[in-house]
């Protein structure tokens, strides 16, 4: 998948790695299939980050997953940026096939 020629392309894939701003992706260019792309990643990204501070709150095991799932979380943030600001649509480590947008 190539990137697209909306001018706002890359601000709204980096945005749709930074928590609930995936929205502005969505909503802005919902039907542009690149930003949709990383929109997908964004939303799948946000729901495991809500899953493991859900989990989190159990004691013991939770600040296990807490800080595991946390530093898993950053580091896919940080790798879809980069992959958003490279032009490039690289699946997430584990998560990266799961397609909740269509």
């Amino acid at each position: 998948m190539s990137a697209s020629s909306n001018p706002n392309a890359k601000l709204f894939s980096v945005l749709a790695y930074l928590g609930i701003l995936w929205l502005v992706g969505l909503l802005a260019a919902g039907d542009d299939a690149y930003v949709k792309y990383h929109v997908n990643q964004g939303l799948v990204l946000f729901l495991v980050g809500v899953a493991v501070s859900i989990v989190s709150a159990i004691p013991i095991l939770g600040l296990l997953v807490g800080i595991v799932g946390g530093i898993f979380t950053f580091v896919c943030m940080i790798l879809g940026i980069i992959n958003a600001v490279q032009d490039q649509a690289k699946p997430l480590p584990l998560i990266g096939q799961i397609q909740l947008l269509k």
